[in-house]
C-alpha cells in the first residue's frame, strides 16, 4: 500500500489557481481513478476534477472555499503502489511503514495547516485567517473587518467558509427587510426585481466590454445558398446516427467550411500583441454554446483541420454535451484562434457578434430559411425555392481590413454553397 498526494491538475493556459467549491467525496470513501471527487472554480470555468488514482481518500489538504494552486497537492489517497502514476507524489511506499499511518497522517495534516496559513491573509484585531475567496466576497459586499471577525466559522480551525459569509450576507439582508431567496432574484416591493449576476455572467460582461474597448469592430454580411447542405444532411442523418451513434447537426459542417476558408486566408487566424501580429500555427475553433441558465461558454475544437466530418461531429457533440452539464475542463476552453456562433438555432437571421480576445474575428451563422430566388442555369434564369442563410462576420479593423474580412466570409459562403450533395459518409 502507498499514500500518494493527488496534484491539482493544469486547468488551462494562464490559470494558476482555483477555488474549491465542494468536495464530492468524503474522507474514508473509496474512489476509482477518474471518479469526480472535487468541484472547483477558476476565472474561466466551474468544473469537476477526477481522482488521479483508485483508493481510499485519507486527507483533504485544501478545504472547501479555499484556494488550490495548480501543481500543488490537494488530497491524499491510499492506494496500491502499482497504480501510482506521474500526477502524484508518493508519501509512503514501504508496506512495513503502514503501521505508522496514523502518525504520518497527523504530520501531513499539521504541515498542510501550516502551509495553508502561510498562504492566507488575516485581517481584524484577532489576527484571524481568511481565504482569498472570503476576503474577496467581503470586499465586494462591504463587510468590515469587525463584522468579518464576528462571523462564526464552520471550516477547519473555525475558519470562515464561503457558505458562512454568504449566510451572514443573507441574514444581514433579511434584517434590512430585503428577501434573499436561494435563487439569485432579490425581491423588492412592487413589481421590480434585482437579479444578482452570477460569477460567470460577471466574467462575460467584463470580457465583452473589454473586447469592445480593445478591438475596432466591423461586421460584414453575406447570404449563401444552403440548399445542398440542408438536403444532404436530411438525406444522411438517419444513416449517420445508425453508423456512428451521433446526431449530425449543421455546426460541424459550418466549422468545416470555416477551417477551409482559414487555410485560404491564414491572416484571419492571427492575434495581436501590442504592435505585433502573431500568425497562429494551429486552427483551433471556439464554438459558442448557450447554457440552460442563460450564460454562454465557448469550448474549443483544437486542431480542427485534423478532423474528418465524422470526427468533427463527434468532437462538437462531445464539447456541447459536456458544456451543458458543467463537465468541461480548463484545457477545453484554452487556445482558441477563431470563434463561430450558430445563432440560427435561436431563429436569428443575422447578428453582430463580439470578438473573443485575443482573437481578431468571429463568425455567426443565421437561421436557414426557404426563399424565392433567381436560379442561374445554362439555359437562362429561372425562379425557384432555395434555402438561404446570412453569415455575419465581425473582425478587428486594426489588423483585418474590409478586403480580407469580406473575402474570407465570402469564401466560407462559397464552400457551403458548393457543398457536394453526393458526398459519401465513409
Amino acid at each position: 500500500m502507498a499514500l500518494v498526494e493527488m496534484i491539482m491538475p493544469k486547468m488551462g493556459e494562464s490559470i494558476f489557481e482555483c477555488t474549491v467549491l465542494n468536495w464530492l467525496k468524503n474522507v474514508g470513501e473509496y474512489v476509482e481513478a477518474d471518479d469526480m471527487i472535487l468541484e472547483v472554480a477558476t476565472d474561466k470555468i466551474d468544473t469537476e476534477i477526477g481522482a488521479s488514482h483508485s483508493g481510499v481518500i485519507k486527507q483533504f489538504l485544501v478545504q472547501k472555499g479555499e484556494i488550490a494552486m495548480i501543481g500543488n497537492p490537494i488530497c491524499i489517497i491510499e492506494t496500491d503502489s502499482e497504480s501510482v502514476g506521474n500526477n502524484s507524489v508518493v508519501v509512503n511506499v514501504e508496506p512495513e511503514l503502514k503501521q505508522a499511518l496514523p502518525e504520518i497522517e497527523k504530520q501531513i495534516a499539521v504541515a498542510s495547516s501550516l502551509t495553508t496559513n502561510t498562504e492566507l491573509k488575516s485581517i481584524g484585531s484577532n489576527n484571524r485567517f481568511y481565504s482569498p475567496l472570503v476576503l474577496n466576497i467581503a470586499k465586494e459586499e462591504g463587510v468590515s473587518s469587525e463584522q468579518l471577525d464576528a462571523i462564526i466559522g464552520t471550516g477547519l480551525d473555525n475558519r470562515v467558509t464561503k457558505d458562512d459569509i454568504l449566510s451572514y450576507l443573507k441574514e444581514r439582508s433579511d434584517s434590512n427587510k430585503i428577501t434573499v431567496p436561494i435563487s439569485p432574484v432579490i425581491e423588492f416591493s412592487g413589481n421590480d426585481q434585482i437579479i444578482e449576476m452570477d460569477r460567470m455572467r460577471k466574467m462575460i460582461a467584463e470580457r465583452m466590454i473589454e473586447s469592445k474597448r480593445i478591438s475596432a469592430h466591423v461586421t460584414s454580411f453575406v447570404e449563401t445558398d444552403m440548399t445542398n447542405v440542408a438536403l444532404w444532411r436530411e438525406k444522411v442523418k438517419g444513416q449517420f446516427k445508425k453508423e456512428t451513434g451521433e446526431n449530425i447537426t449543421f455546426t460541424p459542417i459550418l466549422i468545416e467550411a470555416v477551417v477551409k476558408a482559414i487555410k485560404d486566408f491564414p491572416l484571419i487566424n492571427v492575434q495581436v500583441d501590442g504592435d505585433k501580429i502573431i500568425k497562429k500555427g494551429k486552427i483551433n475553433i471556439g464554438m459558442a454554446v448557450a447554457l440552460a441558465n442563460g450564460n454562454l461558454i465557448v469550448p474549443v475544437v483544437h486542431d480542427a483541420d485534423s478532423y474528418s466530418l465524422i470526427g468533427l461531429t463527434k468532437k462538437v457533440n462531445d464539447l456541447a454535451n459536456r458544456a451543458r452539464v458543467n463537465k468541461l475542463k480548463g484545457d477545453d476552453l484554452a487556445d482558441g484562434t477563431f470563434t463561430v456562433s450558430n445563432i440560427g438555432s435561436f431563429g436569428n437571421i443575422a447578428g453582430t457578434p463580439i470578438i473573443m480576445q485575443p482573437q481578431v474575428a468571429i463568425i455567426a451563422f443565421g437561421v436557414i430559411q426557404k426563399k424565392v430566388s433567381v436560379i442561374e442555369t445554362p439555359y437562362g434564369d429561372t425562379i425557384g425555392i432555395r434555402q438561404k442563410m446570412i453569415i455575419s462576420h465581425s473582425y478587428d479593423h486594426r489588423v483585418v481590413d474590409g478586403s480580407l474580412g469580406g473575402q474570407f466570409v465570402k469564401r466560407v459562403a462559397d464552400y457551403l454553397e458548393n457543398f457536394d450533395f453526393d458526398r459519401k459518409l465513409f
